[in-house]
């Protein structure tokens, strides 16, 4: 936990959470009095991939329950470090739209900006468990992309991603916003993130007025894979921030053993719905080396979509999708 300041004030609340983690596998195991005898595999794993978690999360995963699928997408695992055809370190080849350091360049008329590499959670099937954050966040990095983005009359959006863009402080955060306001061009800011999922307090009144603001339409998506991960909190905040005009979409990830099934994705998006969030995407798993056990067949997929289809009303079905490499959008397996 981090301590009261010499000055006489205390970091945020959202901002103590997120610096009291748990790094270690075996403490995690611990906590949720779960046999050890899978320490092994978890710590080779983490070498590769570290494990971080704030304990806020933890709470939400059912002790005594190996297979809890909260529990699945944050502990490492031996599965990890087994190769797999077709997974690979860069899986939507982003390596290959980078036009400069901490921009991605992939879609017309938007820009993503990789403002940070911390995240408040490591997800075990992240996309870019293996992105070279040191080579995009070195030196004058937003400089670069700011003049970049300047220079393209023809980007209207800008995505702020990562990494999590809310793990950095409001002050950082209106830093960059107030950067991006001198570019007239741009009219829509979207941000990425997780930190709400995981740490609910991170939506809190001074970022809701730094993104209310009269300059931006701002679309907040999250990233919320079960229904326990939207919490009482989340829900609360979720309404503030849909009253106060922020557009909030969630897209999560079709995974194995957490939400490939009818009655886990129902509920998912009738708890969104509570929060004041709209289903977005539900995205099939990014083939990164690592997270091979994650996958669901296409034809599963396709079916678990169907059946959504007719459990729920429209607006709260998400589109299935793929991020294929080079194509000019998503791929829309099912819509």
């Amino acid at each position: 936990m981090i301590p009261q300041e010499s000055a006489g004030w205390e970091l945020p609340d959202w901002q103590r959470q997120q610096a009291d983690l748990i790094t270690d596998p075996a403490e995690l195991l611990a906590l949720l009095e779960l046999d050890a005898a899978e320490l092994p595999g978890s710590l080779a794993a983490a070498q590769d991939f570290p494990l971080r978690v704030p304990r806020r999360y933890v709470d939400l995963i059912e002790k005594g329950n190996p297979r809890d699928p909260l529990l699945r997408q944050v502990l490492s695992v031996s599965a990890e470090l087994e190769v797999a055809p077709g997974y690979g370190p860069d899986p939507l080849e982003e390596g290959d739209h980078t036009p400069v350091p901490g921009l991605l360049h992939k879609y017309q008329g938007r820009a993503l900006l990789v403002v940070t590499g911390a995240c408040a959670v490591h997800c075990r099937y992240c996309f870019r468990r293996h992105f070279p954050y040191q080579s995009h966040l070195s030196g004058k990095r937003w400089e670069q992309a700011l003049a970049w983005l300047a220079a393209r009359p023809d980007i209207n959006e800008v995505i702020l991603s990562g990494g999590d863009p809310l793990t950095l402080t409001n002050r950082r955060i209106q830093q960059l916003l107030d950067a991006l306001a001198e570019i007239p061009h741009l009219r829509r800011l979207r941000i990425h993130s997780r930190t709400p999922v995981v740490i609910p307090e991170r939506l809190d009144e001074e970022l809701l007025a730094l993104l209310s603001a009269p300059r931006w339409r701002t679309v907040l998506v999250l990233h919320a894979n079960h229904p326990r991960e939207v919490s009482d909190s989340l829900v609360d905040r979720g309404r503030q921030w849909q009253r106060a005009g922020i557009t909030l979409l969630n897209q999560s990830v079709l995974l194995a053993g957490v939400n490939d099934q009818l009655e886990t994705l129902v509920a998912l998006s009738d708890r969104l719905h509570e929060a004041g969030v709209l289903p977005y995407y539900l995205h099939q798993l990014d083939r990164v080396a690592g997270a091979a056990h994650f996958a669901v067949q296409d034809e599963d997929a396709l079916a678990l979509h169907k059946a959504l289809r007719a459990s729920l009303p429209g607006f709260l079905v998400p589109r299935l999708s793929r991020e294929v490499p080079g194509e000019p959008a998503k791929t829309v397996l099912a819509g």
